[in-house]
């Protein structure tokens, strides 16, 4: 016997390795002196001492339409696969393993969740598939899902492999700034989108979750272009310093118009939206700084605006803000949006208008399932229904509150 094994007949607890642990072992112990580029062969490696091969890496491109293959020595490059109508998009956006049985086995696509964020897929091909393999390459992924998390900040292959054309300045900027576009827990989701994906520049969303506090904010940069981004930059910076500070949103308001007139002048601003929701309870709370209002959805139906005072765009020096409240019913999400999506039209024409994105926000709540897989097909709904344009941004985020409790989940059973 091995020193240091225990024998379970004994009463004492049994640490020898087993195939699996051995198995994703292999992936902790190096995972944290890994070269970015030897990530894929050891994939690979990984997945054929399970029986696997074809490994595929599927990754979601910037505009949020295609899984691109992600290139790497022992990888399976093929052609990006459709997010809609394809298995590893139902993998991606139901974030479930989907099966699919082919002439010389199963080909098998598992999402790549970093904490709840979808980060691609893994597809791979076994000859046959049981629960061991199921319950094995499902922690597999999870293990990938984080590598690929932490190695992304060392290396530019990740962000170049999602790129489907060129980006500007403004963009790179805007998508180094945003947190993960999308995050779960038992009692709360969220999602966002940013439009156009390669041209964006002064809108952007952050969020935290700090204890029971759900904090959120959106804003919109005047103008279009590296100004606008370098704006919104300072806005979000400022948002987050004084969040962590642990004021309130009225304090948050002037921290950020401070911040914004010092920088830029009396002539620039930037429209905000900041938000606390007590997950425990439901209570919401909100700041409008000359943002569209947010809109409530309730049974999957818009009931209503989310109304109330609002002051000035940030950086114009307004009154201090009345916070606004409202108690959410468990189910209930908030859809933020910035005015660039109901603002779009042709010359001389009339503005899309919000009455149609609560059309299409009715429509698409009762076809798709997951705060993601709504805010994505909605985006991509009113963009078609713009004619493709977007001459301004276009973001939209959403808020789902489901209430309850997490403590299980610190329990081991």
């Amino acid at each position: 016997m091995a020193q240091g094994e225990r024998r379970p007949d004994n009463g004492m607890t049994d640490r020898s390795e087993g195939f699996g642990e051995r198995l994703l072992g292999v992936l902790l112990d190096r995972a944290h002196e890994m070269p970015p580029q030897l990530i894929a062969p050891l994939i690979a490696e990984e997945v054929a001492r399970v029986g696997g091969r074809d490994v595929s890496i599927l990754l979601q491109d910037y505009g949020q339409l295609m899984l691109v293959p992600l290139p790497g020595r022992r990888l399976t490059v093929g052609e990006p696969e459709p997010i809609d109508g394809s298995p590893a998009g139902t993998a991606f956006l139901q974030a479930t393993t989907v099966e699919v049985p082919q002439s010389d086995g199963v080909r098998m696509y598992l999402p790549l969740l970093d904490g709840s964020d979808q980060v691609g897929v893994m597809a791979l091909t076994l000859d046959t598939v049981d629960d061991d393999d199921r319950r094995l390459l499902r922690r597999l992924a999870g293990l990938v899902a984080d590598m690929l998390v932490t190695k992304h900040s060392y290396t530019d292959q990740f962000f170049l492999a999602r790129r489907r054309e060129p980006m500007s300045v403004a963009a790179e900027i805007q998508w180094s700034l945003l947190p993960p576009l999308a995050m779960s827990v038992p009692q709360a989701a969220v999602a966002g989108i940013l439009e156009p994906a390669y041209s964006v520049a002064g809108d952007s969303f952050d969020y935290a979750l700090n204890e029971d506090i759900l904090h959120m904010a959106m804003v919109d940069a005047m103008g279009h272009g590296l100004d606008a981004a370098t704006m919104a930059t300072v806005a979000v910076g400022a948002y987050r310093h004084a969040r962590r500070a642990d004021i309130g949103l009225s304090e948050i308001y002037t921290f950020m118009d401070r911040a914004i007139a010092e920088q830029f002048g009396p002539d620039h601003f930037v429209t905000a939206q900041m938000m606390r929701l007590d997950i425990a309870t439901g209570h919401l709370q909100w700041v409008n700084a000359g943002h569209p209002a947010p809109l409530l959805i309730r049974n999957h139906q818009v009931v209503r605006q989310l109304a109330g005072p609002t002051t000035l765009p940030v950086g114009f020096g307004g009154e201090e803000p009345r916070v606004s409240e409202q108690m959410l019913q468990h189910g209930d999400r908030v859809l933020c949006f910035t005015d660039g999506l109901i603002e779009e039209h042709e010359a001389g024409e009339e503005q899309f208008g919000e009455e149609q994105l609560i059309h299409w926000v009715n429509r698409i709540e009762h076809t798709e399932k997951g705060v993601r897989a709504v805010v994505r097909a909605l985006s991509h709904a009113l963009k078609q229904q713009r004619g493709g344009r977007t001459s301004d941004d276009a973001t939209l985020f959403l808020i789902e509150w489901r209430g309850g409790a997490a403590d299980h989940l610190a329990l081991l059973e």
